[in-house]
């Protein structure tokens, strides 16, 4: 089963050296383990841009649709057993990545 994992920042967006050598580590055992599908930081939401073309309705907004002082600011695309074991992945990721994470199974 497929699932996503959020990174949730609340400030900077970015990783110290440390972090970064965790979420390397952690990336490295996803792909050893068969867990890897991708994975990606992103822009603040302050890069983002809504589209909203129902009905040809062409309404283009920019920035996020959320404007929370927490934002996503990163992914990872994993294959999982079960929820079990997404759940001690997401965990791990958390503390690779130093920050909240969340878990959402993709809709099958």
């Amino acid at each position: 089963m497929k699932y996503i994992i959020f990174v949730i920042d609340s400030a900077s967006n970015s990783a110290d050296g440390n972090e970064m050598a965790a979420i390397d580590a952690f990336n490295d055992m996803l792909q050893d383990k068969g867990h890897w599908i991708t994975a990606a930081g992103i822009h603040h939401g302050e890069a983002a841009t809504v589209l909203d073309n129902r009905a040809d309705a062409g309404i283009v907004t920019e920035g996020s649709l959320y404007s929370l002082p927490e934002h996503y600011s990163g992914f990872w695309i994993i294959e999982a057993e079960d929820r079990k074991t997404a759940l001690s992945l997401a965990a791990a990721g958390s503390k690779a990545c130093n920050r909240k994470v969340e878990l959402r199974p993709y809709l099958r």
